[in-house]
């Protein structure tokens, strides 16, 4: 198969590991800038003109399209899909899943259990929406935050008006959530494939650090899921239509918690955490479906 990777780094892991893991099975895989893609829309034949060539002999495309880039990239997917190409993440579905409010909606119906959260297009009576959350300290989150970014810990009211004040005056959404002390700087990863979990992690934050971001200097450690931390992700998955993903959660007294899903998750801490080929599943996934 032709299979490509809708990236703007080739040089990142989990970038690297699938061009592997492809060309080992046999495929042809190429790396695709999606923002230099031409996308050219006709009734009789919608198609994507790249540099020198039009992708009309593509089979499959895996994207892996930054936060930054969700508008265009996701265009370029759905692009794609209108071409009758298989995807191992539609564009509705990343759109949905890059949404935080959007998919916790959604999630919230379906029963998943999450932290108490708060959405607010700003009030000035803060003390209502903490004690909602079950009071200080919260979590205020910016809607469109990644790897921890735009994530604050507000230990008193006071803190937390003054975050919600200086979100607000740069016009910044955000939602306020519970801060679930039992989970001691940690949170777990599980990587959903195909709607089965093939391999999870403990994220410790380093000392002094609530978030557990790799990227923020936090640590990772196998796992074994219990049946609830089982069921939880694979329910997340179904229920944002993401047959590959990444769902946080952590591990509370009332039994685990969602925090949220990540439609491209990245590879290497979690292979390197428990040493299983996550991107060969990923690669035979994409075989199982076109067959």
């Amino acid at each position: 198969m032709n299979i490509v990777i809708l990236s703007r780094n080739p040089e990142l892991y989990s970038t690297k590991r699938l061009i592997e893991e492809g060309e080992k099975r046999g495929h042809q895989m190429e790396i695709i800038d999606p923002l230099k893609c031409d996308i050219i829309i006709e009734k009789e034949k919608p198609t994507i003109y790249y540099r020198d060539r039009y992708l009309d002999y593509v089979d499959a495309i895996i994207p892996r399209i930054g936060a930054s880039v969700t508008f265009y990239g996701c265009a370029v997917v759905r692009q794609f899909e209108e071409m009758g190409i298989f995807t191992i993440a539609s564009s509705d579905a990343i759109i949905r899943s890059r949404d935080k409010l959007r998919s916790l909606q959604r999630l919230s119906k379906a029963g998943i259990g999450m932290p108490k959260t708060v959405f607010t297009n700003y009030s000035r009576d803060v003390v209502e929406v903490i004690d909602y959350v079950g009071g200080t300290p919260v979590i205020i989150k910016l809607l469109e935050g990644t790897q921890g970014l735009g994530v604050v810990l507000a230990e008193t009211k006071n803190a937390a008006e003054s975050v919600l004040e200086a979100f607000n005056g740069l016009q910044a959404r955000v939602i306020v959530q519970e801060f679930i002390k039992e989970a001691k700087g940690a949170d777990l990863r599980a990587l959903v494939v195909d709607g089965q979990v093939v391999g999870a992690m403990k994220r410790q934050g380093k000392e002094g650090e609530f978030r557990s971001n790799l990227h923020r200097g936090g640590s990772a450690n196998i796992i074994k899921l219990d049946p609830d931390e089982l069921k939880l992700a694979m329910n997340a998955a179904k229920v944002l239509k993401l047959p590959v993903c990444g769902v946080d959660m952590l591990q509370s007294e009332r039994g685990p918690l969602l925090l949220e899903v990540n439609s491209t998750p990245g590879l290497e801490g979690i292979e390197k955490a428990t040493h299983k080929n996550i991107a060969k599943a990923i690669i035979t996934f994409i075989e199982r479906n076109k067959k």
